[in-house]
């Protein structure tokens, strides 16, 4: 099934020239110059990701970004031309999968849009062809079937990149997974830039999933190797 992906960028060769790129790895391409239409094309139709400018007229990306946040949970790389960490982190914080600097290679754009389309959409139906798992650690229950998280009983919402980085880390209490590990198992691939988006991903987890996000419970750092969900 072909997958669709809108494109909200108001710089027209950018636009063209991913175009050119994802369409010749076979996505429909669909392609708005402002924040308003592109969240109208998210609510009507189906979008399998999108990729997202941060100067718009009418709606910015950061604005964009969280109204999609609010009715799905499709992937979203933002595209843009900040590069202080503070935008990323603001992005990723809002709810973005990816935040890429421009200028950008197309070839490594394409690259993330199909390991994100992976990670999102492949791994559920991997789901369906294997054994449902129900992971517990303490009060924490994450569902694969359902794909969602529970604590207390209470459900926490997690974008798709979250969902997958803690279903790894649960599935393994007490191991140690490496920066690139954890990319590896959930993305197939690791770019060299991807350590700050893990860094914003692991600190969005903790504040939904810890009492005390600067004195993790369940979360922890491990200087030097990586991450780790503590048995409890």
């Amino acid at each position: 099934m072909t997958k669709n992906i809108l494109i909200a960028e108001d710089d027209e060769d950018i636009v063209g020239l991913l175009r050119l790129y994802l369409e010749k790895d076979g996505y429909k391409v669909i392609s708005v110059d402002n924040g308003e239409d592109a969240f109208k094309i998210v609510k009507s139709s189906q979008i399998s990701l999108a990729l997202l400018d941060i100067m718009m007229p009418k709606m910015n990306g950061y604005e964009l970004t969280k109204k999609i946040r609010e009715i799905t949970n499709i992937p979203i790389i933002i595209l843009s031309a900040k590069t202080l960490d503070s935008e990323k982190i603001l992005g990723l914080d809002l709810g973005a999968d990816d935040y890429l600097t421009k200028p950008f290679n197309p070839l490594e754009v394409v690259a993330r849009v199909k390991s994100l389309l992976r990670r999102c959409y492949e791994f559920k139906l991997d789901n369906v062809e294997e054994s449902k798992k129900i992971l517990k650690v303490g009060e924490l229950v994450l569902n694969e079937e359902t794909v969602s998280l529970t604590k207390n009983g209470e459900e926490i919402q997690l974008t798709p990149t979250e969902f997958k980085i803690l279903a790894l880390l649960m599935s393994n209490p007490g191991r140690v997974y490496t920066k690139v590990q954890i990319y590896e198992n959930i993305n197939g691939e690791y770019f060299k830039n991807d350590d700050g988006a893990l860094m914003v991903h692991i600190y969005r987890i903790r504040e939904k999933i810890e009492d005390d996000s600067k004195n993790p419970m369940y979360l922890k750092t491990v200087r030097g190797l990586g991450y780790k969900i503590e048995k409890i």
